[in-house]
């Protein structure tokens, strides 16, 4: 039977500012859309984050047994620039100051968009569609919506009526904002006169001569709105309603607002169930910024060849440091906190290692069920994995206690409860101990077997009555900071943080 029968998960929506219990449309399956990157540039640390975070709810759904098809869109066209309704697409912009064409760009930064995710190891998506790829659908679209009035055409522009929209529904309830006050904020700008209210936004653009992404339309040579792709691409893999849409917390309004109008106004239905958006990262306290020199792109990180960092950090390691935060919350990322996530990382992988060495017992000081039932519970809330870190930390505690023979574990509970961290670290967290941490693993090991080899020699010493000498290799150890502890079964030791 599906884990998720068992399961009461509960997720934060948006659109209620509530945790909901989560129920899919369909019993077993679940459709999810994440906007994905404009690629006109390399994927940037932030979006970094807003990735992995829904990877999690991509894992963790997977790990109850559902079925889930998810969906996230690359943008090729139509992002203009500072996310308005006119100026330059970003694409087309890119292309000409480096003198190639727009495919080019999209060819160059979907490439370092992948290999950056892969190497975070991200799950690649189900669906990975275009805008440029969906243009009919989109030009479906705008039709559709134009025949049930709630759309005008204005020499070869096409925009959504905000207002004769907001008649029968609420344009603002995803964000909070109320129509009024939009339109008291809202200044009359240059270009825009062809509006009939400040607040429409662009369904189709007309394409000015030197504007070099451009199709064929019933309206004239031109290019889609920005906001549309993911209302046309999320319905034709999703269908009209499905359960989850995430995105960055920056997305909400104006671009999630839109998909919302856009999608009740050519279905008649809210789009859908559950609006997901993740908060956004921070460098030293500041927001990051390329002009300001505080930002750091992901492979800097790998290589260490920035000024805030002072060394290199694994793929894996810069994950871990992400799920230290609830995806909901400001994360701050600094060379510090990289560095105590580092030594919590190795403590994690080296605690798998050593529970291999734990010998069982007939009963046992930990109730492992009771604990494994409390890393669900964390998931359960909403994708809590900062507080199922904390309780995979108290069993790497546990098992550093059994190691030094302090507590007791019987084989079943030995056995499940390296089935849950490895179901936890590796399937839902999607934390790796592979080649990309191999350095570190071998250096451990290294010192771990140079500690087996003097304490062989420290026991060869007490058996010859040599105490000096074995007292020495004793505080050599501990200057080492490794702890030794003698019983009767033999000499074991822990290696002190």
């Amino acid at each position: 039977m599906a884990l998720y029968k068992h399961q009461s998960l509960k997720i934060y929506n948006s659109i209620s500012g509530e945790k909901e219990e989560f129920k899919p449309i369909t019993e077993g399956y679940v459709g999810m859309y994440v906007c994905g990157p404009t690629v006109y540039s390399n994927v940037h640390l932030g979006n970094c984050r807003t990735f992995i975070s829904f990877d999690l709810v991509f894992r963790y759904l997977k790990h109850l047994g559902y079925k889930i098809r998810y969906v996230r869109n690359i943008t090729d066209a139509g992002h203009l620039e500072n996310d308005g309704e006119e100026g330059e697409d970003r694409i087309a912009k890119k292309a000409k100051l480096m003198e190639i064409e727009p495919m080019e760009v999209v060819q160059k930064y979907s490439v370092d968009f992948h290999q950056i995710l892969q190497k975070f190891n991200n799950l690649p998506p189900s669906i990975e569609p275009t805008a440029t790829g969906h243009i009919i659908e989109q030009i479906e679209t705008i039709k559709t919506i134009l025949d049930k009035g709630l759309a005008y055409e204005v020499k070869g522009n096409v925009y959504f009526d905000v207002m004769k929209y907001n008649e029968s529904q609420h344009y603002g309830k995803l964000s909070g904002r109320k129509i009024e006050d939009l339109i008291s904020n809202t200044r009359e700008l240059a270009g825009q006169s062809d509006k009939k209210n400040p607040q429409d936004f662009a369904l189709w653009k007309k394409a000015e001569p030197q504007h070099i992404m451009r199709w064929p339309s019933p309206w004239g040579i031109g290019f889609p709105g920005w906001h549309l792709e993911c209302t046309v691409m999320s319905s034709k893999y999703l269908g009209d309603q499905f359960d989850i849409h995430g995105g960055g917390m920056d997305l909400k309004f104006p671009h999630h607002e839109c998909e919302i109008a856009q999608g009740h106004a050519s279905t008649g239905k809210d789009p859908v169930n559950y609006w997901m958006h993740a908060n956004m990262l921070t460098l030293n306290g500041k927001k990051m910024s390329k002009s300001t020199g505080n930002n750091i792109l992901p492979r800097e990180l790998f290589t260490g060849e920035n000024e805030n960092l002072s060394k290199a950090y694994t793929a894996p390691v810069v994950r871990f440091f992400m799920l230290q935060a609830n995806y909901r919350s400001i994360l701050d990322f600094s060379d510090e906190a990289l560095s105590a996530s580092e030594k919590g990382f190795n403590k994690l992988m080296d605690s798998l290692e050593t529970l291999k060495s734990i010998k069982a017992s007939k009963s046992s000081d930990f109730d492992v069920s009771e604990w494994r039932k409390k890393c669900y519970e964390a998931m359960n809330d909403d994708f809590n994995s900062p507080i199922l870190i904390a309780h995979l930390f108290e069993a790497v505690k546990q098992i550093n206690l059994a190691k030094a023979n302090r507590i007791k574990f019987t084989q079943e509970h030995i056995d499940l409860l390296d089935k849950t961290m490895k179901d936890f670290i590796f399937d839902v967290m999607g934390l790796e101990d592979g080649e990309n941490n191999s350095k570190s693993k071998d250096n451990t090991n290294d010192f771990e077997e140079l500690i087996h080899f003097l304490i062989e020699m420290r026991n060869h010493a007490r058996l010859n009555k040599n105490f000096e000498t074995s007292d020495k290799i004793r505080d050599k150890l501990l200057e080492m900071k490794v702890e030794l502890k003698d019983s009767r079964e033999g000499t074991t030791f822990e290696i002190q943080s």
